[in-house]
Order: structure tokens, then C-alpha cells, then sequence
């Protein structure tokens, strides 16, 4: 695909690089040159100086022969003019990033589709989602929904007390027969080798395993993996940036005890005015004082956004160690992640690929609704349609030519989550939720082109 970034900053260097590792033609365009020479340096891609805002600037990027123009600017007018005028200038999808929860809110009144924008999204908006689910599924690591939760695919860390250790997952099949829930990816404790299980597969302690649930298999996820259930009602918040502020608010609109620290003294007046119903704190959060005053102890869960990585990582670690039952950091170096699981921070996020995961969808082949990459893991998950002339149509899962490196995870038929099994016959209009590596991508993709 030909496909042209607007945005050479760190959400639009992430996508450009991911995009050109798969040899996708890739245009990066910014006003800046020090982070166009960076990536010109670091990627093979082509980068063009100027603003994108501009027909002329567009047109030399060969606007009018691309397949995607996504607009990641910092400034959300500039990403809405460069996504209008690219279309009018003969683009085929375009992708804005805002920064208005209130735009994202009114995409639909708005029609943003007649304006020439296929997508809006807002990585602040994605990375709050994401802690929303996190905290309501407090034991697990991860967590993604597909079709409003018709299915949710779940991460966690196999403790001691899981029935099912040194089972093959046929085994455990077997044992626990009429389960809601499928393993679909799995990584060995301190290994980086991401395995899609098969029959063999054997679970083993401190296993990193990725499933995907119907509603009824949660709460059959926590008697079986040992995974202990808690209830979150109060929340410590480091940092009042959009997403702090986002999480917030939806927090105290469900009832939620929150707590919000904020150094800045401008910033937290803002913050204690458009919440009311939350405690807002200037104070420095990384002082562990502090943190401490603030009956830290108490807290159920404990959510560093700042803008700075290495403050949420650290003064999750001091939470953790103040024994808070819930920790999850904000980061945007991605090599961060498998040091911090291993160091004892519950849960990760990253704006970058919140942002990769919402976009990417537009690049796979066939009709994809949805897609997440697993954190951590070399692994995609991706929601298929299927139409009338997919391959799959009509066909029972076990016929289906699948790579041994993609596993279904389930299907959406008519709404509703559904576990799969092999005799389960696919029908036009499911949706198919599948678990990949990358090298099998293409093969998946054509089985559903």
C-alpha cells in the first residue's frame, strides 16, 4: 500500500516504522527536519518537508495514488485539513488524530465521513479505554473487546494455584470440558518466543497466556488460572494530562473514589474544577512522602500517566511495593515492557500502539473491523467479516486451511460471542476473531479476500 503520514513526531515515527516493516511505500511528511533526518536515517521510507496542510505538499507525496493518509500532528485542525483536502484530492481512506473527547463523541452527528475523514481517533482516548478495562478486570494484564464484548480476549500470568499446570491444553479440554474461553497465544516466562498453542501445547507456571472469552468465561478465567478477583472502588491517579484527566471523569461518573496528583499548579485547578467529585492534589507525586500522606496504602489501584515514563514506572514501583493491588504505567518506550513485567508493574500501556492498533486495520487485507497486537508479543489479533466469496464461507473451522501459526479464538454471529470449536460450520456475515503471527498474515488474509 501507498500510504502517507502527516506527523513525524512519536506517534507518526511509530506507525511509519511498523508500516515500512512491512514493505509498505511509506511518505512521511513534517515541518520539522531534525525528526525527518531521524527518520530518514532510521527507516526506509521516503520524508518530505513541508505542511501537509498544503496542495502542493500533497500533491508531491502523490497524494492522488494513495491508499491512506493518516494525520498525527500534535495539532488536531491541522490532521482535519490535511485528512478534507487529501480526499478531495483523490486519497482512499484518511485517518485523524484528535484530541477532543468531544469529537470522538460526535463523529456520527457530525458525519465526518461526508467531510472526507474516514476515522477519527484519539490515542488519550484509546490509552483511558484502556485503563477503564484493566481496572474492571483488575486480575488481568490485558485486556481488548471485540463487538462491545460479545468477545474479549484477556491476558494473564499463570500462578501455582492453577488446576490445569502441566496439562496440554487438550488435556485441559478434556478435564474441564464445555469451557468458555481458548487459549490463543502463550509465552514461556522469561523467554521472548510468542507460541499460538496447539493440542500438545503444555501450560506451564509462570506462562504469559492470552485467551479470548465469551461473557460466561471470565469469571471460569479466575477459578481456573488462580487469578484472584478484586474489587476496585478507589484509585490514585499520577499525572493530570488529557488522559488522566479522561480517566477521571469516567471514573467519578461510575462511583469511583479518585484521587488525582498533579505538580502543576494551573493544571490542578483545572482539574479540581472540572471534577468535583474528585480529591485533587498539587503536589509532586514522586515524592514517596507524599504518596504516603495521601494514604497510598489504601488505594486499590494506582494509574502513573504523566508524560514522562521512567515517573509512571518508578512510582508504580512504589506503589507496588506499598502493597496497592492494582498498578498500571503509561510508557512509551517500548523496550520498557518486558523489563517492567518482570520488575512486578501489573499492566502496561502505550499510546503508540493503542494508535497502530486502531489504524491498522486499515492496511490488512480483507474486511477487518478490528485489530489489536498482543503486548508484548509478536502476535496480531484481528475480527474478520465474513463475506460471500471468502473461502471460508460455509466451511467447518477444521477444514479451513489456517496456518499452524494462527488459531481461531471465536466467532461473532448475530451479536453474540460464540467459542469455536473445530466442527462449528462458518456462515456469511460472522465475524471471525483470529490470533496470528505475522509471518502467516497474508495466507489468513486471503482466506477472507
Amino acid at each position: 500500500m501507498k500510504i502517507i503520514i502527516a506527523g513525524a513526531g512519536e506517534v507518526g515515527f511509530h506507525l511509519a516504522k511498523l508500516f515500512s516493516y512491512e514493505s509498505h511505500a511509506i511518505t512521511l511528511i513534517d515541518i520539522d527536519e531534525e525528526r525527518l533526518a531521524y527518520a530518514d536515517k532510521h527507516l526506509d521510507i521516503r520524508t518530505l518537508n513541508g505542511d501537509a496542510t498544503l496542495p502542493s505538499i500533497l500533491k508531491d507525496a502523490q497524494v492522488d495514488d494513495s491508499d491512506l493518509v493518516i494525520a498525527v500532528t500534535s495539532n488536531q485542525s491541522i490532521n482535519i485539513s490535511v485528512c478534507v483536502f487529501a480526499k478531495q484530492l483523490g486519497c482512499g481512506r484518511t485517518v485523524s488524530r484528535v484530541s477532543s473527547q468531544e469529537l470522538i463523541d460526535s463523529k456520527e452527528v457530525l458525519d465526518i465521513k461526508a467531510l472526507g475523514i474516514d476515522e477519527m481517533i484519539s490515542p488519550e482516548a484509546l490509552a483511558a479505554e484502556e485503563v477503564m478495562m484493566l481496572l474492571n478486570q483488575s486480575a488481568f494484564t490485558d485486556t481488548f473487546e471485540f463487538d462491545d464484548g460479545a468477545l474479549t480476549m484477556i491476558g494473564l500470568t499463570l500462578r501455582s494455584k492453577a488446576p490445569f499446570l502441566g496439562n496440554t491444553v487438550q488435556e485441559a479440554a478434556d478435564i474441564f470440558p464445555g469451557l468458555h474461553f481458548v487459549p490463543i497465544a502463550l509465552q514461556r516466562y522469561g523467554t521472548q518466543y510468542t507460541i499460538i498453542p496447539r493440542g500438545d501445547t503444555v501450560f506451564k507456571r509462570g506462562d504469559r497466556v492470552y485467551f479470548i472469552t465469551d461473557g460466561q468465561g471470565v469469571e471460569e478465567l479466575y477459578k481456573l488460572t488462580g487469578a484472584e478477583k478484586r474489587v476496585i472502588k478507589k484509585v490514585m491517579i499520577l499525572g493530570g494530562s488529557n488522559i488522566g484527566r479522561t480517566l477521571a471523569k469516567t471514573l467519578c461518573e461510575q462511583n469511583f473514589k479518585v484521587k488525582v496528583i498533579e505538580k502543576t499548579y494551573k493544571k490542578a485547578t483545572e482539574l479540581a474544577n472540572l471534577l468535583p467529585n474528585a480529591l485533587v492534589i498539587n503536589a509532586d507525586g514522586r515524592n514517596v512522602e507524599i504518596l504516603e500522606e495521601e494514604n497510598i496504602t489504601k488505594m486499590d489501584a494506582f494509574v502513573a500517566v504523566t508524560e514522562d515514563s521512567e515517573t509512571n514506572i518508578m512510582s508504580c514501583l512504589v506503589a507496588n511495593s506499598k502493597s496497592v493491588r492494582k498498578t498500571i504505567a503509561l510508557v512509551e518506550n517500548m523496550d520498557y515492557f518486558q523489563l517492567s513485567h518482570s520488575i512486578g508493574i501489573h499492566s502496561l500501556i502505550n499510546k503508540k500502539l493503542l494508535a497502530a492498533n486502531s489504524i491498522f486495520r486499515y492496511i490488512r487485507k480483507g474486511d477487518v473491523v478490528a485489530m489489536t497486537k498482543l503486548n508484548n508479543m509478536n502476535a496480531e489479533l484481528l475480527e474478520f467479516v465474513v463475506n460471500a466469496d471468502s473461502q471460508v464461507v460455509n466451511n467447518k473451522i477444521v477444514d479451513i486451511d489456517f496456518p499452524r501459526t494462527s488459531v481461531v479464538g471465536g466467532v461473532i454471529r448475530d451479536g453474540k460471542g460464540i467459542i469455536a470449536l473445530g466442527d462449528f460450520v462458518i456462515k456469511e456475515g460472522d465475524r471471525l476473531v483470529i490470533c496470528t503471527l505475522p509471518k502467516s498474515i497474508k495466507k489468513v488474509e486471503k482466506l477472507f479476500c
